[in-house]
């Protein structure tokens, strides 16, 4: 259940694209045709696929507060935090660089019609954004980690997928002439970030009632000390 409501919640209500807003650059330049931006999309879950469980694996053994104790009882007070940024960011170019070279050795259309931003993955925020978001997250297993990574690119290859089609059929309508390019794709990306956000209450609207009961007693409570607030204030005024 763990595994199934980190998926969707990472695909959904957390999407990289509408929620935080990360990775626009490539999201942008690279949604005119769909079959880019499939390849790009395919690319980025990937890279986030083994990235994030290997910076999980890096964040676990190695530079957290600690981290260093399966070396010995004398390396138990060693922080490496300070390296978090160097080692993610190291370990996210020797994979795009990786991705790079299959590409251009299997789909060399592909490679020429990404160019420069095939590259710039490995600068792209919303990579380095699933690993940061897995470690202020806490999240607690590889398999988790590697759960969120393969769900945090599908959601935005979902979301560059969408305004890929969105731009291929808008070629073709009258848009009035301020909003065409850049104008109407924002205006389009901030309506489909808002009916994202419809799925927020998709995980939260099964309330147990446990959960209810001490909300019940919490709202009697603050009505009680409304009525005798009320009671006081009264007695002053008489």
């Amino acid at each position: 259940m763990e595994h199934l409501e980190l998926f969707f919640k990472s695909i959904f209500i957390d999407n990289m694209v509408f929620a935080t807003f990360l990775g626009m650059c490539s999201y942008l330049a690279v949604s005119k045709k769909v079959s880019t931006a499939v390849g790009l999309g395919a690319a980025v879950i990937f890279v986030l696929a083994v990235t994030v469980p290997v910076n999980w694996l890096l964040d676990q053994y190695i530079l957290q507060p600690g981290a260093l104790t399966w070396l010995g009882a004398e390396y138990a007070d060693y922080d490496l935090s300070f390296l978090s940024f160097i080692m993610f960011i190291a370990t996210i170019a020797t994979m795009v660089q990786l991705v790079e070279i299959v590409v251009e050795k299997f789909s060399p259309s592909l490679y020429n019609s990404l160019g420069i931003f095939l590259p710039l993955i490995a600068v792209n925020c919303a990579i380095l954004g699933g690993s940061l978001f897995m470690q202020s997250r806490e999240i607690e297993s590889i398999g988790l980690a590697f759960n969120y990574g393969i769900s945090s690119g599908i959601g935005w290859f979902l979301a560059i997928l969408a305004i890929a089609a969105i731009r291929e059929k808008i070629r073709y309508s009258n848009v009035p002439a301020p909003l065409r390019g850049l104008g109407i794709t924002f205006i389009i990306t901030g309506l489909m970030a808002i009916g994202f956000m419809s799925f927020g209450g998709m995980l939260t609207g099964g309330d147990d009632e446990a959960t209810k009961e001490p909300e019940t007693a919490q709202v009697e409570q603050v009505k009680e000390k409304e009525q005798k607030l009320a009671e006081n204030t009264t007695t002053i005024n008489e």
